[in-house]
Order: structure tokens, then sequence, then C-alpha cells
């Protein structure tokens, strides 16, 4: 029987229980007290107890942690008293914008490091030394930095993309809800207009957030195809009389991009949970912003549920990743059962 399983298995737990406990541990340590915050600072000392024993704070640390760990298996998130409504639908309702702008943002980067990588590896000379000062500023850059250049340059000061404006222009209603994501609605629904204003407002936050994780695929692949290309194999391909882009097309390509595509679970799985900075800047109605006010007002069921829902979504965007590999790398599946 193959262990490759169990050890996915024994990893995806050990990642669950270290989320929990640091994010359980940590905002218990932060000074201030969650009944005072919610009462306000005239309530007495009976209604703040009241509401410490309604939150269980006032039940050992060990039980509220099972408890905190049993209510998330079983989706009762509690009540978030900065949003005045229970986690589960403050996070059914952020997500989906989250979700937008982190998928519009990897399909930028993806496509954006792909054809810059490849111009670099063969074409090299100018586009080599392009691609290496863009990555390194890139990865050198604040994306909050980034953020405020791109709205004073193309909407303060050009004017031909909105600023921090949400996902839609306030006269637009939304489309209809098919995925909850505004570009994929309205195209769905034949709506163009709110597609193309849509698509307007996710422009900007979308390459802000792309920047980083573009450059560090841009670096990966780049070195990658260098390193294929001087694989004994290319040359065989070569002696047969197969030009040279055709060679880097099928062969050094493909095999490129193979440890790519472990990586790109997580740089998914980092943009749906580290748009933060990105979301507060271009004000954008996803979870970033629930979290940055959970954090501010101690709202324990806000932030412990964008933890273990960072880390699950971090163990199945991986495992999805591990999975792709296993299909496109044989050498994986015959490793697994060793």
């Amino acid at each position: 029987m193959s262990a490759r399983p169990i050890r996915t298995v024994l990893g995806v737990l050990q990642t669950l229980i270290l989320a929990s406990v640091v994010s359980f541990v940590v905002l218990r340590a932060v000074p201030g007290d969650p009944a005072r915050l919610i009462a306000g600072s005239l309530a007495t000392e009976d209604t703040l107890t009241a509401i410490r024993s309604q939150l269980g704070l006032d039940q050992p640390l060990i039980s509220q942690y099972f408890k905190y760990v049993g209510d998330f298996v079983t989706l009762n998130w509690g009540y978030s008293y900065s949003n005045g409504a229970q986690v589960t639908e403050v996070m059914a309702n952020r997500l989906p914008a989250t979700m937008e702008l982190a998928l519009w943002a990897f399909i930028f980067a993806v496509i954006g490091a792909l054809v810059l990588a490849t111009l670099s590896s063969y074409r090299k000379g100018i586009f080599a030394g392009v691609s290496k000062i863009l990555s390194l500023i890139g990865l050198g850059t604040p994306q909050f930095w980034v953020a405020l250049v791109l709205i004073l340059v193309f909407s303060s000061g050009l004017g031909i993309l909105p600023g921090a404006s949400g996902r839609l222009t306030s006269f637009l209603q939304p489309p209809p809800k098919i995925t909850g994501l505004y570009s994929i609605d309205a195209l769905l629904s034949g709506q163009f207009v709110v597609f193309s204003d849509a698509m307007a407002h996710l422009l900007l936050p979308a390459l802000c957030l792309a920047i980083i994780p573009a450059s560090f695929l841009v670096r990966l692949i780049t070195a990658n195809q260098n390193d294929v290309a001087k694989a004994a194999f290319v040359t065989v391909v070569r002696s047969k009389g197969v030009t040279r882009w055709q060679t880097h097309r099928r062969h050094v390509l493909h095999n490129a991009l193979l440890p790519a595509i472990s990586s790109a679970g997580m740089i998914l799985a980092t943009m749906i949970t580290g748009s933060v900075l990105v979301e507060q800047v271009f004000n954008w109605p996803g979870i970033g912003q629930v979290l940055v006010q959970g954090i501010q007002r101690q709202d324990f069921a806000v932030v412990q549920a964008f933890v273990l829902l960072s880390a699950v979504l971090y163990v199945v965007t991986n495992s999805i990743a591990d999975g792709v590999m296993s299909l496109v790398d044989p050498r994986l599946r015959v490793g697994g059962g060793r």
C-alpha cells in the first residue's frame, strides 16, 4: 500500500491543528476585554459577566479550545458582534468578492509570468535583463505602495479606471447570483455592460495582488527553463532536426512548468487569504475588511474562523496541485507506490 496518502493526511491534520492552536493562543494573548468592547465603557460588571459567559470566556482555556475546533467543524462559527450577524453568513457574503479578486489576480500572474519567463529564457539578451529587473522590483515593492501608485496614476491622474470604489459603479445593479463572482455571473447572464464595469473595477486591485506572485513565478519558470534547456534530451531532440522554437515549446517549457504547478496551489491560497492590504486600499468588500474589523474589535469568532478557513484553503489548493502534478508527471505516481 502506498504511504503517500497517509503522509498527506497526516500533513493536513498537522497544518490544521497548528493553525487552530496559534490563532487561539495569539487572540487570547492580545490585551483588552472582548466583553468590554461589545458592551461599551459604561457597562456594569454584571453585564460583562453575562457576555463573557455567553462567549464562553469564563470556561477553562482547554475547554474553549476544543469548543472552538468542534464548532468550526460543524460550521457553527459563532456570532460576529462587529458585523451584527452569524460568522458563516458574513463569510458567505464576503468570500465571493475575495475569490473573484484572487482568481483574476492568479490568471494575470500566471499569464504574465509565463510570457515574460519564456521570452527571457528563449530570447535571452535584453529580455533576460528586463525580466530580472522587473521581478526584483516586484518582489521588493510593498503592495500597499503599488496600490496607491496605481490609483494615483490610472484613476486620479488619467481617469481611465475606477479607484477605491468597490466591485461595481453605484448606479449598476449586481448580476443575478450564480457563482457570486460579478464578472462571471454578468457574462453568464449576458449583461455585458455589467461585465465590463466589473472588469474595470477588478483590473487595478487584481494587478496589484498579482505583482508579487508573478515576480516569483518569473524567476522560478525562467530558472527551470534554463536548466531544462541544458539537458541531454534537448540536444537529442535538436539533433533530429526539430527547430529550436518547437523544441523549446514542446519539451523545455513543458518540463519547466512541472515545478511551478506545485507552487500554484500555495500562490492561489495566498492570494485568497493574503489580500487584506489590497482590499483595504481599494475598498474591496471581501473577507480582508472583515478580518481587519475583527482584529480591531477583538471579535474572536471572526478572526478564529478566518484563520482556520485560511488553513483549510491552503490544504485544499495544495492537495489539488499535488493531484495535478501526479497526473502530468508519471514519476510521482511511480514514486508514490514505492
